[in-house]
């Protein structure tokens, strides 16, 4: 196994850190200045960087700084934070952690579905209230019973929620790239016709520039005024302002969000709607998820030092040995 050194950023946990230091030598970023003259004086031997999805952007000019790196091991499935293009165009392989969040954010999403069509949340701030007396009960809420759930992103998170929506008797249906084989649930091809076919619409589309305010105006007013929707992806695939006036005008009944489109800035009109249930992108922040993707970087590491390449490279940038 050659020699090189791994980069990391100063949030790193210390017991990842420490994993990854018994394969390789690891350098971790301070963030207090000094990171310039550590990266000058060990950038011809750096040949991994480790990234953080809520670290900011990596950028071209950060990877330039680096002529020797060859993987950037990202911490979490999404991956629209990395300038993928550039990494392609210099044959760095970008590796990210695909399987660790998906049963977790599934979690989150069957959550968020029951929350925002039984008002739960609303329910607990009427009872905390103390506007629960004699004669005042909680008005009654829309029911699962009947209802078609719209899974647009069909991929390892999209099938396990839909295991969760069969258990709770609801109808499925799917959109995403294309028809996919053996899935014997109907398929549409647009975020609009799915919507025109179920009752809650939930998106798990990731981030970036094609799928950029994929769910818009049109799709809200195929849903309905008494359709709901949830988005346990990406923020930057709504079209919020759309979003906002379609609940507002009550052309959908309610949302139910863990993402937004300029995280962490929540629009007061959202905060302000008591048909939205609201949450922190907290769909995967378990202590399993964490110690899973952390495990999984450091199997992606430890792969590659051993000379057989990441194990999650994603599509864009394969590994090329």
């Amino acid at each position: 196994m050659r020699d090189f050194l791994v980069l990391a950023p100063p949030a790193l946990p210390d017991r990842f850190a420490a994993a990854i230091g018994e394969i390789r030598p690891v350098l971790r970023m301070r963030g207090d200045g000094t990171d310039d003259a550590l990266i000058a004086e060990n950038a011809d031997r750096i040949a991994c960087l480790v990234w953080m999805p809520f670290g900011g952007p990596l950028k071209a000019a950060m990877m330039d700084r680096l002529p020797k790196l060859e993987l950037v091991a990202s911490m979490g499935a999404g991956y629209e934070h990395i300038d993928v293009a550039h990494a392609a165009r210099r044959g760095i392989c970008v590796a990210n952690t695909p399987h660790a969040v998906t049963e977790d954010t599934a979690d989150a999403a069957f959550a968020l579905i029951i929350d925002t069509v039984r008002r739960f949340p609303a329910a607990e701030r009427y009872l905390r209230a103390g506007k629960w007396r004699p004669g005042k009960p909680f008005p009654p809420s829309a029911s699962l019973r009947g209802k078609t759930l719209g899974i647009l992103g069909y991929g390892r998170i999209g099938k396990a929620i839909a295991r969760r929506a069969e258990a709770f008797g609801l109808k499925v249906a799917y959109s995403g790239r294309r028809k996919q084989d053996g899935v014997l649930y109907p398929y549409f091809a647009t975020a609009e016709e799915l919507a025109a076919n179920c009752d809650i619409l939930v998106s798990v589309l990731p981030g970036g520039e094609a799928t950029r305010n994929a769910v818009g105006a049109r799709a809200f007013a195929a849903l309905g005024p008494d359709g709901f929707f949830v988005n346990i992806g990406r923020g930057s695939s709504v079209d919020e302002p759309a979003l906002i006036s379609a609940l507002h005008e009550r052309k959908i009944a309610g949302a139910g969000l863990d993402v937004f489109a300029h995280e962490p800035d929540v629009p007061a009109e959202l905060i302000a709607m008591e048909n939205v249930v609201l949450l922190p992108h907290v769909g995967g922040a378990t202590h399993h998820v964490m110690q899973a993707v952390g495990d999984a970087v450091v199997a992606n590491i430890r792969a590659y030092a051993e000379g057989k390449g990441p194990l999650d490279p994603i599509a864009e940038t394969p590994w090329r040995g």
